[in-house]
């Protein structure tokens, strides 16, 4: 059971630290392109939200997603504190708080991936409504 805490710790808490960074990277890259582009060279409303919204389904991703690999950690933690328990047939509560700190300590990582990523979505997508806002109002659509 030994191999559940390097799951949690390794593959849990990783698989969460790149989601992290993929959602931080595409939110710098998407918000340096909004800064940039220019709505009036766009002939239709279609093609620029087509631009806009490139890669914002991965933060968006991230965001709702994260939680629930938090959670997996958090179930793995749970059950090796469980296993623990009953392997050894009493409580030991130095083992068993480690398999419980491994389960908060994902259900944490989880919650510090998801909020910022629903955050800079939520900051994009208004960037990306004003943007098709003023393309409307010069265009007449």
């Amino acid at each position: 059971m030994e191999g559940v805490k390097e799951i949690v710790d390794y593959g849990v808490i990783g698989i969460l630290l790149l989601m992290s960074v993929v959602s931080v990277g595409v939110a710098l890259e998407r918000w340096l392109f909004l800064r940039k582009v220019k709505p009036e060279e766009f002939r239709s409303r279609q093609e620029l939200e087509i631009e806009l919204t490139k890669g914002l389904h991965l933060i968006a991703t991230v965001g709702a997603n994260a939680p629930y690999v938090g959670l997996l950690g958090t179930v793995l933690g749970i059950m090796l504190t469980f296993y623990t328990i009953g392997s050894h047939g009493f409580v030991n509560t130095k083992e068993i708080m480690v398999g419980l700190a491994l389960a908060l300590k994902a259900t944490a990582v989880g919650l510090l991936v998801a909020i910022p990523s629903v955050v800079l979505y939520n900051l994009l997508l208004r960037k990306v409504k004003v943007l098709i806002a003023l393309w409307e109002a010069e265009n007449g659509g």
